[in-house]
C-alpha cells in the first residue's frame, strides 16, 4: 500500500531495539483514590535514546482538556511525541491533549508516547501533575505502591495449516485471519528515524486486541533485518531483529496471530510505476531481488521456525506486470524470477522464496500475493509455487481505487482461487475516510469464510494512508470505525 508523505510521518517517532521496560505504577493508599494516576513506562532504550509512554487516569471530575507535567531528573531531552502536544522547558516536560482526546471522563484513561535522548542515567520521573494537581498520591501519610491490574491471560494463537481451501488449527477447527496491519517496520529504519512508527508497547498492542482482532500483519525491510551498511546500526541487524521479535511476542501474548511480511527490498527499478529510483529498500519494488531476499527469508524463517504460530507473507505487492510486455511474462517472472523483461536486477521469484523458507526446515504457513500490487489473482492457480510442506495460501490486496474492486471481478477471479486454497486479503482499505467500500469487501469475504486485514493501525491522514486510528489507544478514524465495529460484531 502507498505510504503517507514523509512530512506526515515525521510527526511521530519510531522505537529502537526493545530491551525491556521500566514502569512507575499508580500509587494508592488505604484511603481515597488519588485525584489522578499516571503510569510512566520506558518501552525501549538504546545507547543514546529511549521511547517512553504515559497512561493517565482521571479519578476526579470530568475534564474537557488536560495538561500533564513531570520532571526529567537525569538530563534527558525530549525529541518527539504523539497523542499529545509535547514540550520541554529546562527539566520540565509538558504534554497537552490533542483535539481528539481532550475529554477525560471520571475513571477514563488516555495514553501518549514520546522519544527522548539520555546519557549517564535515565532516571524515572517521580512526580506528575495533571492540570496542576499532584497525581499518584492522596491525603494518607504513607502511600503504598501497588501495580496496575493486569488483563486475564490471553489464549495462545493457533498453529495454522492448510487443509483444502481452509485454514485449520491443530484440532482441525476452521480459522480465519481477521485483523489489522501495523506499518512502520518497513520504512522508519531505512529513513534513519527508528524502527517502528509510533508506540509498540503492550498497551498499544492490547488496543488492537480490544478491537477483537485476531491477527496483526507486520511489514518488514530486508536491508534493516540483514543489517546492511547503508542502515543506521541502531536500527539494523540484531537491534532490528530483536525489536521485531519483541513485537511478535506482544502480539502473541494477546492471543493474536503475527504475520511477518517483506515489504521493501533492494534493487534499482526506474520503469513504469516506479516508486523511487533508489537502489536501496526505500520503496515498493516490482519484485524481490535475488541478491538479498532469499537470505532475508532464510534468516526470518530460521528465527521463527520453532514457532509455527507465526505466518510468513513472502512479498507485499508484486507488480512485474508494469514492467513486462505481456501478462504471461509477468506471471512467469512472479513464479520463476531470474532475468525478467523490464526489470534490470536479478529477480527472486515466489518459488525461490518458498524454497528459502522450507530450506530451513520451517513449516509455517506461507502467504503469496499475486501481481498488479497483489490485486490480480487471475492466474495464481496456474503459476502457484510448489510447496513441499503443503502449507501455502493465496494473498490478495484491495482498495477502492484498484482494478479488481467490484463483486463481478471477485466472483470471476477470486472465487475460483478461494475454492481451491485459503484466501487472505492481506490489505483492505479505501481513501474516502469512510468504510462503505470495505463493508462490501467484508460482506463478500464473510459469506465465504475468508480472511481479511485492514490497512493500517497508524495515525496517518485516513485519506492518504489510509489509517484506521487517530490514537494508539485504539481511537478509530471514521474509516476505522467500520472495521472495528465489524470485528466486534463477529468476535465480541
Amino acid at each position: 500500500m502507498r505510504h503517507p508523505p514523509r512530512s506526515v510521518l515525521s510527526a511521530v517517532a519510531g522505537a529502537a531495539a526493545l530491551i525491556g521496560s521500566v514502569t512507575v505504577p499508580a500509587v494508592t493508599a488505604s484511603g481515597a483514590a488519588p485525584p489522578c494516576s499516571v503510569e510512566y513506562t520506558v518501552t525501549s532504550q538504546w545507547d543514546s535514546g529511549f521511547q517512553g509512554a504515559v497512561r493517565i487516569t482521571n479519578n476526579s471530575a470530568a475534564m474537557s482538556g488536560w495538561s500533564l507535567s513531570f520532571g526529567f531528573a537525569g538530563g534527558q531531552k525530549l525529541t518527539q511525541g504523539w497523542n499529545a502536544k509535547w514540550s520541554q522547558s529546562g527539566t520540565t516536560v509538558t504534554a497537552v491533549n490533542e483535539s481528539y482526546n481532550g475529554s477525560l471522563a471520571t475513571g477514563a484513561s488516555v495514553s501518549a508516547g514520546f522519544t527522548a535522548s539520555w546519557s549517564g542515567s535515565n532516571a524515572v520521573p517521580t512526580s506528575f501533575k495533571l492540570n496542576g494537581t499532584a497525581c499518584n498520591t492522596d491525603t494518607e501519610p504513607t502511600p503504598t505502591p501497588t501495580p496496575e491490574p493486569t488483563d486475564p491471560a490471553q489464549g495462545a494463537p493457533p498453529v495454522l495449516r492448510v487443509q483444502g481451501n481452509k485454514l485449520v488449527d491443530s484440532g482441525g477447527a476452521t480459522r480465519r485471519l481477521l485483523g489489522v496491519n501495523r506499518s512502520g517496520g518497513e520504512f522508519m529504519c531505512v529513513q534513519g528515524r527508528g524502527i517502528f512508527d509510533g508506540p509498540v508497547d503492550d498497551a498499544s498492542v492490547k488496543a488492537i486486541a480490544d478491537w477483537k482482532a485476531n491477527t496483526v500483519r507486520i511489514p518488514l525491510n530486508e536491508e534493516c533485518w540483514l543489517g546492511l551498511s547503508n542502515i543506521n546500526p541502531a536500527y539494523a541487524g540484531a537491534n532490528y531483529i530483536n525489536a521485531v521479535k519483541d513485537l511478535v511476542a506482544k502480539v502473541k501474548a494477546h492471543g493474536m496471530t503475527p504475520v511477518v511480511e517483506l515489504h521493501w527490498t533492494y534493487g534499482q527499478y526506474t520503469g513504469n510505476s516506479a516508486g523511487c529510483s533508489d537502489v536501496h529498500a526505500s520503496c515498493q519494488k516490482p519484485m524481490p531481488d535475488m541478491q538479498y531476499t532469499p537470505s532475508f527469508w532464510a534468516s526470518v524463517a530460521g528465527t521463527f521456525k520453532n514457532d509455527r504460530s507465526v505466518v510468513f507473507d513472502l512479498f507485499n505487492e508484486p507488480y512485474p506486470d508494469r514492467a513486462t510486455p505481456t501478462t504471461t511474462q509477468a506471471w512467469q517472472c512472479w513464479r520463476d524470477g531470474g532475468t525478467c523483461p523490464g526489470i534490470p536486477y536479478q529477480v527472486a521469484g515466489m518459488q525461490d522464496l518458498v524454497d528459502s523458507v522450507r530450506g530451513t526446515g520451517a513449516t509455517n504457513l506461507i502467504l503469496a500475493g499475486g501481481i498488479a500490487y497483489s490485486n490480480d489473482l487471475s492466474q495464481w492457480l496456474t503459476y502457484k509455487p510448489s510447496d513441499p510442506a503443503g502449507n501455502l495460501a493465496a494473498a490478495w490486496h484491495v482498495y477502492n481505487f484498484n482494478t479488481c474492486s467490484n463483486e463481478s471481478c471477485w466472483n470471476s477471479t477470486l472465487a475460483p482461487v478461494a475454492a481451491q486454497v485459503p484466501l487472505v486479503a492481506g490489505e483492505i482499505g479505501e481513501n474516502t475516510c469512510s468504510h462503505g467500500f470495505i463493508d462490501q469487501v467484508m460482506k463478500w469475504f464473510d459469506a465465504r469464510g475468508l480472511s481479511y486485514l485492514g490497512w493500517t493501525w497508524n495515525t496517518w491522514d485516513c485519506s492518504s494512508g489510509p489509517a484506521l486510528i487517530s490514537g494508539y489507544d485504539g481511537t478509530p478514524t471514521a474509516f476505522g470505525t467500520g472495521l472495528r465495529d465489524h470485528l466486534r460484531a463477529l468476535n465480541g
